[in-house]
C-alpha cells in the first residue's frame, strides 16, 4: 500500500502546482503530503508556491502603488535567487 503513495519529485512539482488552484484530487493531495514529509525540496516548493499565490491575489484586489510593485518584484526576485543558488 505504501508504494501507491511513493511518487517522483516531478510528479509531486505537477499535484503542487493542480493544488494551487483546486483541481488536485483528494488522492493527488494525501501522495503529496507525504512526498513532502521526505522530501524538503518539495516542501519548499509549495511554500515558494503559497507565496507567489498570495502575491498573484493581493494584485488582483489591489491597484497597488509603485512602492508596493517595487516591494512585491524585490520579495519574489529574493525567493527566486534563493532556489537558483
Amino acid at each position: 500500500m505504501m508504494n501507491k503513495f511513493m511518487i517522483s519529485c516531478e510528479e509531486s512539482g505537477h499535484i503542487c502546482d493542480k493544488a494551487q488552484y483546486d483541481e488536485a484530487s483528494f488522492v493527488e493531495k494525501i501522495k503529496f503530503k507525504f512526498h513532502s514529509l521526505m522530501c524538503a525540496v518539495c516542501r519548499q516548493h509549495s511554500k515558494t508556491n503559497n507565496k507567489l499565490t498570495a502575491l498573484v491575489n493581493k494584485v488582483k484586489a489591489n491597484n497597488l502603488s509603485s512602492r508596493e510593485k517595487d516591494t512585491i518584484k524585490s520579495s519574489f526576485e529574493k525567493e527566486l535567487n534563493k532556489h537558483q543558488h
